[in-house]
């Protein structure tokens, strides 16, 4: 069923755009790269080569394999021009329902009936997102997590009107591209952000009130229960505003107190300390 899903486009070229572009690209499927500031798509392909040499120089990517996969990527100066073709069109922008919408609004009308229209939201409803278009059935989420290159979980979403055959297609790209897929159905959250959050959410009020330092928080849960990065150094990776975002919508849609944004994250946003992409967080970043 995946055969089915051969050329690809992907809508906004930051990076969580430019690094799912890539996964797609290293799979072997031609991929569109499309942003409204048309530099940024150049910008993502040369990120893409600089991520991939150092995977040369590591030894985990094969010189051939790595000119095949930008040979696969192609920049697109118009929405139009970069989903003509697709089988899968992939959504990466801002986590704003309103800008979400209207871009599905606008893929419906531009896209090929039979082709798939995946977002790469973490939390906002798939449903009202589909809502928009006249093809519901063809709306899933693809939840890539960061970075998509390197992380295996794959979150794909069933809206209320995905259809068995949208799922089907989706699951089977999922393994072809060497991910782990989970299925969840579509509510706040979903599974892994509703996860995820509350525990960096828990750490953030520990810090708040002094229970112990960031490093220590972190290291108690990558040593004490197995986990690999603890929740304060997630969280600065995903980046603060991006963490803020999604528990305050968390928090209006399930209307439970857990998910309330603590001060401390309100305070670093505001101070424009949002994590790893900023140098500062919960923790200072080098840039190496």
């Amino acid at each position: 069923m995946s055969e089915s899903i051969r050329r690809t486009a992907v809508v906004g070229a930051g990076t969580m755009g430019h690094g799912i572009a890539q996964v797609l690209a290293m799979a072997g499927c031609p991929v569109s790269l499309f942003d409204e500031k048309p530099a940024l798509a150049e910008v993502a392909r040369e990120k893409i080569r600089a991520d991939l040499e150092t995977g040369v120089a590591r030894g985990k990517v094969a010189p051939a394999a790595m000119e095949e996969a930008l040979s696969r990527l192609t920049p697109h100066p118009t929405l139009e021009e970069a989903v003509a073709d697709a089988d899968l069109v992939i959504e990466a922008i801002p986590e704003d329902l309103t800008l979400k919408a209207e871009l599905f609004r606008r893929l419906d009308a531009l896209c090929r009936p039979d082709a798939l229209l995946a977002s790469n939201t973490s939390c906002l409803s798939l449903t009202r997102i589909a809502a928009v278009t006249a093809h519901p059935e063809r709306v899933l989420g693809l939840h890539f997590f960061n970075p998509p290159p390197r992380m295996k979980l794959l979150e794909v979403v069933r809206g209320a009107a995905t259809s068995e055959a949208t799922i089907s297609r989706a699951l089977a790209l999922a393994r072809r591209i060497g991910k782990e897929p989970i299925l969840v159905k579509d509510s706040p959250g979903f599974a892994t952000s509703r996860l995820g959050v509350i525990l960096g959410l828990e750490a953030m009020r520990m810090v708040e009130e002094g229970v112990a330092s960031p490093e220590d928080i972190d290291r108690a849960l990558e040593l004490g229960y197995g986990h690999p990065m603890g929740p304060l150094r997630v969280s600065d990776l995903v980046g603060l505003d991006v963490r803020l975002s999604i528990a305050r919508s968390l928090h209006r849609e399930l209307g439970a107190e857990r998910f309330r944004p603590p001060r401390i994250l309100e305070e670093k946003v505001e101070a424009g300390k949002l994590g790893k992409k900023t140098g500062e967080g919960f923790h200072l970043w080098r840039p190496d």
